[in-house]
């Protein structure tokens, strides 16, 4: 069985979640793990001495169920199979690869997870637009006052450092302000090439 997985990273709200779903309604055999449904409870969660839960840290979840999922997923891809009439059509030609897109905010700095890519894609925001992404979203539980700054920024601004002094790591990074069609374009291409090379 021959398959594919690509890797989407971003800065809290820089559109990964949204990409991830509009490439998987667009591709064949396409199927989505997320890193958001691998978070530790909030009681597993730790808490720093401003009161900040820091759940923007590896620590805060699963990262080896996280790891099993993929591998279970790579051991047999069409148990999982979700084919829409439209890919169906357009790729009869690809319906033995199957695609994996693996979406979250902190995967290219879990080592574990380095093996097993194809792509990777970086979306980033500057730090007034994802401010004003962050504040129009609800979560579970609430972001504390102060915590934007305290927590969420600060770590984002630490990783992304990690990943961009780690020179052997391919990463295509794309600008999270442009709007989703342009994004949706170009990662869909890239998809397309992918796939193609694969078919050669």
């Amino acid at each position: 069985v021959n398959f594919l997985q690509f890797f989407s990273y971003s800065v809290t709200n820089g559109g990964k979640t949204t990409l991830a779903e509009k490439l998987k309604n667009m591709l064949p055999n396409c199927d989505i793990i997320s890193q958001d449904d691998f978070f530790k409870p909030e009681s597993e969660v730790e808490t720093d001495e401003r009161g900040f839960k820091l759940y923007d840290v590896l620590d805060a979840l699963y990262m080896d169920e996280m790891v099993t999922s993929i591998r279970n997923w790579m051991k047999s891809p069409a148990s999982s199979r979700a084919v829409t009439e439209e890919s169906q059509n357009t790729y009869d030609s690809l319906n033995n690869v199957y695609i994996l897109i693996v979406e979250g905010f902190l995967l290219y700095n879990y080592e574990p997870l380095n093996e097993l890519w194809n792509r990777r894609y970086f979306l980033t925001l500057p730090y007034e637009e994802c401010k004003r992404r962050r504040s129009t979203r609800v979560y579970q539980p609430a972001d504390t006052p102060g915590y934007f700054d305290g927590h969420v920024w600060p770590m984002y601004l630490k990783y992304k450092n990690e990943l961009e002094e780690n020179a052997s790591m391919q990463v295509d990074y794309l600008d999270g302000t442009k709007s989703q069609e342009e994004l949706l374009s170009y990662v869909y291409s890239d998809i397309i090439q992918e796939l193609n090379k694969l078919r050669e």
